[in-house]
């Protein structure tokens, strides 16, 4: 089975992806020193921690389960603070698990682009975690994945289970070193919701404006599942390209992705969601909250695809100008392949609406602060399944991007 996989990646080796600019991945080293492993999060550099908090990790793993950390190609930090939970390499939980090598590129096809095929040929770790049938994980567990080596390619390869009836939370935060000009990171992330499971993953990117990221992802959602995915992007950065998909392959199976893009410098983004509605009673819902400014351009995707009479699901596209250079381009697709699956959509794009300006102007605020005021409402974090914690990170954030006005 794994020999087949690797034949298949070979063979897409080359292969471009159907969005976003082609990389010519032979510009990135995968050469790299080992790091030694820490005893703990609170051993990072002062900048590090700074860096790391930014993103949404807790140092101090005060209100987390469990912690991994990976830097460049090394896994330095693996945790976990309560029974049923399992957080560790992917490439250990290959060796320990045989039966790992079933779910591996099931959610995810590694001939999708060259950039799947560099992850399965060129794999630098990544991390698994699973949580055990029935088990209640209580606080976020949490996983960074950083990058401090100029030049470098990072392919990790991520896989997470939650078992029959089992509820999980992930906060990963994904960055690089401030003084980082140029990277590429490749992400695999194959997610596997069963029966009256939960996973609420929540992602927060920071990246530098040289760097290319390049995230795949799939999550295959079981009777009575629900995927939430909420994804966050306020950082500039080279290039941006990810479509990741949930298949509600089970009745009565929910997802759900909210997104958050804040486009600044000549960032390029484009950033979709996909549901396939298989399955009687499957639900979707697609959210995405996209700001243009300087130069950058964003493309928010949305596609549902009904293949059940008895699905339903809805998408929606908000983008807001700041810049006459900037661009926005929403993209929203309705596939219904049989009578009487309920998928609808809406997009808006369009620059602050005088109006409100001149309202919030005429009760005693300048038009700094009316704008303000705008984009404050506009990105508000109130998004279902995030974490109270990572919202006020996120508020903070956001108040950080108000002050540039």
């Amino acid at each position: 089975m794994l020999e087949e996989i690797k034949k298949k990646a070979k063979k897409a080796k080359d292969k471009p992806a159907s969005f976003g600019p082609d990389i010519n991945l032979k510009k990135f080293s995968l050469a790299t020193k080992p790091m030694e492993k820490i005893s703990k999060l609170s051993e990072l550099s002062k900048e590090r921690q700074k860096d790391a908090s930014n993103i949404g990790i807790d140092v101090k793993e005060k209100q987390r389960s469990g912690s991994f950390f990976q830097l460049n190609h090394s896994v330095i930090y693996e945790r976990t603070k309560q029974e049923g939970l399992e957080v560790m390499s992917v490439t250990e939980a290959l060796k320990k698990y045989s039966w790992l090598k079933d779910y591996w590129w099931k959610a995810v096809a590694v001939d999708s682009d060259k950039y799947t095929a560099q992850a399965e040929l060129k794999q630098t770790k990544g991390y698994f975690i699973r949580v055990l049938p029935g088990v209640k994980v209580r606080l976020p567990v949490q996983a960074c994945l950083f990058m401090s080596q100029e030049g470098l390619a990072q392919n990790v390869h991520n896989i997470i289970i939650a078992e029959e009836g089992a509820e999980l939370q992930i906060i990963t935060g994904c960055a690089v070193a401030s003084h980082l000009a140029k990277g590429l990171h490749i992400g695999v992330s194959e997610f596997f919701v069963k029966k009256n499971a939960t996973i609420v993953f929540s992602m927060i990117h920071a990246w530098g404006p040289e760097v290319d990221v390049r995230p795949r992802t799939g999550a295959i959602v079981g009777e009575n599942g629900t995927f939430v995915n909420n994804y966050i992007c306020f950082k500039p950065v080279k290039s941006l390209q990810m479509y990741p998909t949930a298949y509600c392959i089970g009745k009565n199976s929910k997802a759900r992705y909210h997104t958050l893009l804040y486009g600044t410098k000549l960032s390029y983004l484009d950033v979709g969601s996909r549901a396939v509605l298989k399955t009687k009673e499957s639900r979707a819902e697609i959210t995405a909250r996209v700001v243009a400014t300087d130069g950058s351009q964003i493309i928010s995707r949305g596609h549902l695809v009904g293949e059940h009479k008895d699905v339903k699901a809805h998408l929606e596209c908000r983008g807001l100008l700041l810049s006459e250079k900037a661009k926005i381009h929403a993209i929203p697709e309705l596939e219904g392949k049989v009578e009487g699956c309920d998928l609808s959509h809406e997009a808006a794009v369009g620059k602050i609406r005088e109006e409100e300006l001149w309202y919030l102007m005429s009760r005693g605020f300048t038009e700094q602060e009316a704008t303000s005021m705008i984009v404050r409402g506009f990105l508000d974090p109130e998004i279902i399944g995030l974490p109270p914690i990572l919202k006020m990170q996120i508020k903070k954030v956001v108040e950080s991007i108000i002050k540039g006005f």
